[in-house]
């Protein structure tokens, strides 16, 4: 699985938005600056979050953006699919949709449990987790094998 610049982005502007919930909205330059992302680029992506139902906006002074809901009722998985669509696919196309003939048969059930991982974790992360570095004890164990950080 690869994540992508607009993903990360998003999540780390998510992230910004949650640890600010009580304090009111924020600028998206504010965001860019703090996390290190061009001004532009944000832009499109917190419109692509206001679109997709995950921050409002207000424009003026006192305007910036915030989260349309609280940061506990928002998962990583949701920034990432409001962004970049499903989180697995393969070529383009959602697994179920796949099919397969012959020794090839069985990637399918393959491209599925890897979608089922996938969710597990990114689902099972919220914003207010994630920003108070405090994640799900499955996640922190994924995480503490030292193979994980280690590339094959």
């Amino acid at each position: 699985m690869r994540i992508s610049a607009r993903a990360d982005y998003a999540v780390r502007a998510a992230l910004q938005l949650a640890a600010a919930q009580d304090t009111g909205p924020l600028k998206a330059e504010a965001i860019a600056d703090c996390q290190g992302i061009s001004h532009k680029f944000l832009e499109g992506i917190l419109g692509d979050m206001r679109k997709g139902g995950l921050v409002q906006s207000q424009r003026g002074g006192n305007g910036g953006y915030w989260l349309a809901k609280p940061a506990a009722e928002i998962s990583v998985a949701d920034v990432i699919r409001c962004v970049e669509g499903p989180l697995v696919s393969v070529r383009g196309v959602r697994p179920p949709e796949l099919t397969y003939t012959g020794p090839a048969e069985s990637l399918l059930t393959l491209w599925v449990a890897l979608r089922a991982n996938v969710r597990n974790v990114l689902d099972g992360v919220s914003l207010a987790e994630l920003a108070s570095a405090k994640l799900p004890p499955e996640v922190v164990a994924l995480a503490e094998d030292p193979d994980a950080w280690t590339n094959p």
